[in-house]
C-alpha cells in the first residue's frame, strides 16, 4: 500500500461514537413505559464515571474513587433523568401543563422537558434564593416563574395543593416517575464498574436521589447484574440537615442552594435506604463543601455546583472509615455553571486586572 493510500484510509475513517438514545430507550425494560408512551427526551443519561486520583491520594489505603458527573446532562443536572420520565408520562396522560417547586435545578429540567413536549411549565421558587444560572435556564426554556416570599418547603406545599385542585401535573420528586428515571444512574454505575461500589456518597436535599439510586442498585442485583450492594452515605449541609438530625429545619441555610431544604418529602424512603444498606447520614459545613468544590476544580478539572461537592466533602470527612481497597462513587449532581457567583467568590486562581496592553507587561506578570 502506498503512503498516499495509507493516509487516505486513516483520515477517511469515521470516529466511533455511541448512538445513545436517551435513558428511556436505553433502559426501557426497567421502566414503566409502553410502546405507546410518547418519549420526551433530550438524550439525557450516559454521564461519565470519572476517576479522581487527587481524592484517592487523600484517602490512601488503595481506595478507588470515582465521581458520577451528572452535571453533564442536557440541562446540567441529574434532574433530567427523572424529568424525561415524568414529562413523558404526563404527555401520555394528556396533560397540558406541569408545575413544580424548585431551588433551581428542578425548574430548569421541568421547563426544558415540558416545552419540548409542548406543555406549559409553572415553577415556584423562593424569591432571592435561586442561583442565577438556574433561574436563567428556566426563563430561557420558557417557564412561567413565580417567586414567592418564603422557602422551598412552603413553595412545595403550594404546588402540591395546586396539583390537587387544578389541571396541572406535579413533577417534583413526589411524582413516582421521577424516581424511576433517576434510578438509571445506579444502572450506569454498575454497567461501568462491573459491580456496585462499596460506598455511594450522595448529597441530600429532598432525598429523592438517594432513594432512586438505592432502588436501582436493588433492581440490578436482583436481576444478577451485580453481586453486591453499596452502603448509601448521604450528606447534608450543616445548616440544612433535617435527615442527619432527625428534625425539620424551619429556616435552612447553606451556600449549597440545591440542598437548602428543611423538610424532605422523601424522608421515610431515604431512611429505609440508609437502614437497608447499613449506610449513614452525615453533615458537612459550608467551609468543607467549598474546600471540596475547589479541590475538584483545581486538581481534578471538574466543575460542579456547591451542593454536588457535599458528597466529596463528606467522603473526605469520613475517610478513616473507608475500608482498605474499597471502591467509592461520589455523585456530582449539578454543573458548576449553575452557580457562577459561587465560583467567582470561592477560588484560588490568580486574576490580574487592569494591565497595560503590551507584551512586556503580560510577560512580566507571567514571570518571564
Amino acid at each position: 500500500m502506498s503512503l498516499f493510500q495509507n493516509l487516505r484510509r486513516r483520515f477517511a475513517a469515521t470516529p466511533v461514537m455511541q448512538d445513545w438514545p436517551g435513558l428511556i430507550e436505553a433502559y426501557r425494560a426497567w421502566l414503566p413505559v409502553t410502546s405507546t408512551t410518547p418519549v420526551i427526551t433530550l438524550r439525557e443519561g450516559a454521564t461519565p464515571l470519572i476517576p479522581v486520583p487527587a481524592i484517592e491520594e487523600r484517602i490512601g489505603k488503595g481506595v478507588k474513587v470515582f465521581v458520577k458527573y451528572d452535571g453533564l446532562n442536557p440541562t446540567g443536572s441529574f434532574k433530567d433523568r427523572g424529568m424525561t420520565m415524568a414529562i413523558s408520562k404526563a404527555k401520555e396522560a394528556g396533560c397540558e401543563a406541569v408545575i413544580c417547586a424548585s431551588t433551581g435545578n428542578t425548574s430548569a429540567a421541568a421547563a426544558a422537558y415540558a416545552r419540548r413536549g409542548g406543555m406549559r411549565a409553572f415553577v415556584l421558587i423562593p424569591d432571592g434564593y435561586v442561583a442565577q444560572g438556574k433561574l436563567a435556564q428556566a426563563l430561557v426554556y420558557g417557564a412561567e416563574v413565580l417567586a414567592i416570599r418564603g422557602n422551598f418547603d412552603r413553595a412545595l406545599d403550594i404546588v402540591r395543593e395546586a396539583a390537587e385542585k387544578y389541571p396541572v401535573t406535579l413533577v417534583n420528586s413526589v411524582n413516582p416517575y421521577r424516581l424511576q428515571g433517576q434510578k438509571t444512574a445506579a444502572f450506569e454505575v454498575v454497567d461501568a464498574l462491573g459491580d456496585a461500589p462499596d460506598w455511594l456518597c450522595i448529597p441530600m436535599g429532598n432525598a429523592g436521589n438517594i432513594t432512586a439510586y438505592w432502588m436501582g442498585f436493588q433492581e440490578y442485583r436482583q436481576a444478577g447484574h451485580s453481586r453486591t450492594l453499596p452502603r448509601m452515605m448521604g450528606f447534608q449541609a450543616s445548616g440544612s440537615a433535617p435527615l442527619v438530625n432527625d428534625t425539620t429545619v424551619s429556616d435552612p441555610d447553606t451556600i449549597a442552594t440545591a440542598i437548602r431544604i428543611g423538610n424532605p418529602v422523601n424522608r421515610a424512603k431515604a431512611i429505609a435506604a440508609r437502614q437497608a444498606s447499613n449506610g449513614a447520614f452525615l453533615d458537612v459545613t459550608d467551609a468543607e463543601i467549598i474546600e471540596a468544590y475547589k479541590l475538584l476544580g483545581g486538581q481534578e478539572g471538574i466543575f460542579c455546583e456547591p451542593a454536588s461537592a457535599a458528597s466529596v466533602a463528606g467522603l473526605l470527612k469520613r475517610k478513616d472509615e473507608v475500608p482498605a481497597g474499597a471502591t467509592v462513587v461520589c455523585v456530582l449532581t449539578g454543573n458548576g455553571l449553575k452557580d457562577p457567583d459561587c465560583a467567582i467568590n470561592n477560588n484560588d486562581a490568580a486574576f490580574h486586572t487592569d494591565l497595560n496592553p503590551d507584551l512586556a507587561t503580560v510577560a512580566g506578570v507571567m514571570g518571564f
